[in-house]
């Protein structure tokens, strides 16, 4: 029996929605929602990623404030515009889309956004407020598959769940999400011994390495639900000079298998920006001393 196939794409629209109507609110009392993007060189998929969230902040009726800077742009002055941004009281979310040029250090570059306003989720003291239970600012991408697997399971307490990955960016939040809803956690990466078993005792299978259809039919527990968080773009077979995208997991197999899966593209990707709006809405009512409306955070 076929998978059914979770709509990332149909639920990131609903969200959507729900942030729309909650940031109109929130202007009718006079307060509106800003996010600010600094994109510092011109990355050609950076620049897409930045068009994508600047259409979708101005959207749902939030301030977009882009920012971009030359390539060769010193720390000193991305810095300068970071703090400036952090005292800037209009401006509710920050992020610094990466990579940056070769110069600048990433970690440094986190550090300096305020926690309050890191919407990526990404400083340390985000990272420590979610490892101990805290509010903290969620990164996008495990919030937005966190938010799918609560709509499809309900209750996620004592199911056994595996995360391939061990990123900061995502395999570590994710396993701390579901720890946080009370499942029995097992981080996967390259050094775990018999990768497959491990990856068939999971209710949860969630899979970010990157790595085109590795994750085989025969690794997914019988009615698991899989969560595919990789993108590979690869040649199209059948078209000559044309590419296509491919997840983490066969997909063809694994939804021979599994009773629910996320498909490459439509799964786990729009949501990503989804939460990116959720976690501004949720910075922004923070900051102003309101209650961060249900369904945004964790």
């Amino acid at each position: 029996m076929a998978a059914d196939v979770i709509d990332g794409k149909a639920f990131a629209a609903g969200m959507r929605a729900s942030i729309a109507s909650e940031v109109a609110a929130l202007k009718a009392a006079g307060i509106v929602p800003g996010l600010a993007v600094i994109l510092v060189g011109e990355d050609p998929a950076s620049e897409v990623y930045v068009a994508h969230k600047h259409k979708a902040t101005v959207e749902v009726g939030m301030t977009s404030f882009e920012h971009r800077l030359q390539a060769e742009t010193s720390e000193a002055d991305l810095f300068a515009l970071i703090d400036s941004l952090n005292a800037d009281p209009a401006v509710h979310g920050i992020l610094c889309q990466f990579p940056v040029p070769g110069h600048l250090d990433e970690r440094r570059t986190v550090a300096r956004i305020d926690p309050a306003k890191d919407v990526d989720g990404l400083s340390v003291t985000n990272a420590g407020l979610l490892a101990t239970g805290g509010d903290a600012l969620v990164s996008c991408t495990p919030l937005g598959c966190l938010m799918l697997l609560r709509d499809r399971l309900g209750d996620l307490t004592g199911k056994e769940a595996v995360v391939i990955g061990r990123s900061n960016l995502f395999g570590k939040p994710m396993a701390q999400l579901l720890l946080r809803e009370n499942c029995t956690v097992t981080i996967a990466h390259s050094r775990t011994r018999d990768l497959p078993g491990v990856c068939r005792r999971a209710d949860i299978l969630v899979a970010a390495v990157g790595r085109a259809e590795m994750v085989k039919g025969d690794w997914v527990k019988p009615g698991a639900t899989v969560i595919d968080v990789g993108i590979t773009r690869v040649p199209h077979p059948e078209k000559p000079g044309k590419t296509r995208l491919l997840g983490d997991v066969d997909f063809a197999e694994a939804a021979e298998v599994a009773s629910a899966i996320t498909p490459v593209p439509g799964g786990v990707g729009p949501m990503t920006i989804a939460c990116l709006l959720a976690n501004t809405l949720t910075a922004c009512c923070r900051a102003e001393g309101r209650p961060v409306p249900e369904g945004m955070t964790v």
